[in-house]
């Protein structure tokens, strides 16, 4: 029998922090080993936001990253703007870009794993499973609040909580060594800690 077809739909933000609020660190390269052992897996979507400022700009070390290790990943400047108080506020969200993406590949699928815990993706969901294609969350109830919204959990065929996968796609803090690295590298010690990017995982251009 054939291995399903599966594709992966990460909403960066929504999983980052649905990792902190479960208190553990993001592997992303076994993330993709893990789900690569569940079928045929065509794609790897990471969806997030971007803000051009010193502030914000931790972020683009682990998009270089997973853009030369296995994931597609799909980016859009987000909004600045200063609010009535004053403040410099951030708007910006990744809902219409991976709506438009899984609606495409949704007829060469057979499984959806969707990483985002957000209820406005229930309508999304219910399309893509009216195309035969079977639509697994992966989000945590263990957290008070849960992280993931009802409607959705109801809507899905299969919910994974994220807190029963910890062990297998979290970061392993005995593979990371100190390492003497310039900042924003991918070797750089903080991106380790924060990202799970290991020794030697540089990215080589093409």
């Amino acid at each position: 029998m054939a291995e399903p077809r599966i594709a992966l739909f990460i909403d960066g933000a929504n999983l980052y922090a649905t990792s902190k609020q479960l208190g553990f660190d993001m592997d992303y390269r076994r993330l993709l080993k893990e789900f690569q052992a569940r079928g045929n897996l065509i794609r790897a979507f990471y969806f997030t936001t971007l803000v051009e400022s010193e502030e914000y700009s931790s972020i683009r070390p682990l998009v270089d990253w997973l853009d030369y290790n296995g994931y597609r990943v799909i980016t859009k400047a987000a909004k600045e703007f200063t609010d009535a108080t004053g403040r410099r506020r951030v708007k910006g969200n990744m809902d219409i870009e991976l709506a438009i993406e899984m609606l495409e590949l949704a007829p060469h699928l057979d499984q959806i794993y969707l990483f985002s815990g957000d209820g406005d993706f229930r309508p999304l969901v219910e399309a893509v499973q009216r195309k035969g294609v079977k639509v697994s969350v992966v989000s945590t109830i263990t957290t008070n609040p849960p992280m993931v919204s009802d409607e959705l959990r109801r809507q899905c065929d299969e919910f994974l909580d994220l807190s029963h996968l910890m062990a297998k796609i979290g970061r392993d803090p005995s593979e990371r060594a100190p390492r003497s690295a310039a900042p924003g590298t991918p070797g750089h010690p903080g991106l380790e800690r924060r990202y799970g990017i290991r020794q030697g995982d540089e990215p080589v251009e093409s």
